[in-house]
C-alpha cells in the first residue's frame, strides 16, 4: 500500500499536467482581454508619455520633454491646486457626514428601514441627472438654496454666488459631494452593527459616556472600514471630472479646472496625447503615493479584531 500511493500521486500529476491545455482555453478569453484592454494600454500610455503625439501624426520621441514642459505648465499647477483643494475637504467632510448618519441609524427605532432607504436613494441617482439637479438648485439667481437664504433674511450681497463665482465654486462641488454620503454610510452602518454590544454594556458600567464610547469603543472597532471609505474617497477625490465637467466645464476663470478635467482637454481639444499621457502618469505616481503612506499610518491608527 506504501508504495502505491506515490504511484498513485504520479498518475495524477499526469494526468493534470496532460489537461494544462484545456484549462489554457479556458482562460483564454480572459488573458486575451487582460494583455489587450489593459496590459497593452498602459505600456504604450508610458511610451506615448515620451513622445510628441499630435494623435493625427506618428508620435516622436521627446524622452523626458513632456514631463520638464509640465513642471513649467502654470495650468498643471493650478489643476492640481484645484483637485487637492476639493479631496482635502470633500473627502473628510464626506466621511464625518457618512458616519453620523450611520450612528444615528443604527438607533432602535421605528421605520428606520424607511429612513435608510431615503439616505442611501441619492448614491443610486444617475450621475448626469444628479448633477442636472444640482445645476438648478445652486442657481445663483432662483436656485432653491439661495431663494432659502434670501427667505431667511440673508441680504443679497451676502448670497453666495456658487458655480458662477470663482470663491463659491469648489464650495459648491464640495457640498454636492455630500448629496452623496449614503454609500459611505451604508457601509459604516454595517460595521457598527458588528460591535460587540459586550463591549457597550462593560463601558457603560465602568461609568463611560457616550462621547467616551465613541471614542475609545466605536471609532477603534470600525477603523478598518474607516480606512478603506478613505482610501476610496482620496482616488475618487483625486480623478473627480465628470461632475466639473457637466456642471462647469472647468470655469469660473478656471477654478474648477480639476486634473482630470484638463487632462482630458489637453487630449480630446488640444490633441496633444504624449502630453495627457505624462500627465496621467503623473496622476498615477500621486496617488500611489498617497495611497503608500495612507497605508503605512494605518498600522498605527487600524485596529484589526479577530
Amino acid at each position: 500500500m506504501s508504495d502505491a500511493l506515490p504511484i498513485g500521486r504520479e498518475g495524477g500529476r499526469g494526468r493534470v499536467r496532460g489537461k494544462w491545455p484545456l484549462g489554457v482555453a479556458f482562460c483564454l478569453p480572459l488573458i486575451v482581454g487582460l494583455l489587450s484592454l489593459t496590459i497593452y494600454p498602459v505600456v504604450m500610455s508610458f511610451y506615448y508619455s515620451l513622445t510628441d503625439y499630435p494623435i493625427f501624426d506618428p508620435p516622436k520621441w521627446v524622452g523626458l520633454g513632456n514631463y520638464v514642459e509640465l513642471s513649467r505648465d502654470p495650468r498643471f499647477w493650478l489643476s492640481l491646486w484645484n483637485t487637492g483643494c476639493y479631496a482635502l475637504f470633500a473627502v473628510p467632510l464626506g466621511m464625518v457626514i457618512g458616519l453620523l448618519l450611520a450612528l444615528l441609524l443604527n438607533m432602535k427605532i421605528r421605520g428606520m428601514a424607511f429612513y435608510r432607504t431615503l439616505f442611501f436613494l441619492p448614491t443610486i441617482v444617475p450621475m448626469v441627472a444628479s448633477a442636472v439637479i444640482w445645476n438648478q438648485i445652486l442657481s445663483p439667481q432662483h436656485g432653491l438654496l439661495n431663494e432659502m437664504l434670501r427667505y431667511v433674511g440673508m441680504p443679497e450681497a451676502w448670497v453666495p454666488g456658487w458655480l458662477s463665482d470663482e470663491n463659491w465654486s469648489k464650495p459648491a462641488l464640495v457640498l454636492m459631494s455630500l448629496w452623496g454620503a449614503g454609500g459611505g454610510m451604508v457601509m459604516y452602518l454595517a460595521a457598527l452593527q458588528d460591535v460587540p454590544q459586550d463591549l457597550y454594556d462593560s463601558a457603560s458600567l465602568d461609568g463611560a459616556n457616550a462621547w467616551h464610547r465613541l471614542l475609545h469603543i466605536t471609532l477603534p472597532m470600525i477603523s478598518p472600514i474607516l480606512m478603506f471609505t478613505f482610501v476610496m474617497g482620496l482616488i475618487g477625490a483625486m480623478q473627480y471630472f465628470s461632475q466639473a465637467f457637466i456642471m462647469t466645464g472647468g470655469g469660473p476663470w478656471d477654478s474648477t479646472l480639476f486634473y482630470s478635467l484638463n487632462l482630458f482637454n489637453t487630449a480630446f481639444s488640444e490633441y496633444r496625447l504624449g502630453y495627457a499621457s505624462a500627465m496621467a502618469w503623473i496622476l498615477f505616481a500621486i496617488v500611489l503615493g498617497l495611497t503608500w503612506v495612507v497605508m503605512k499610518l494605518s498600522n498605527r491608527m487600524v485596529y484589526y479584531h479577530s
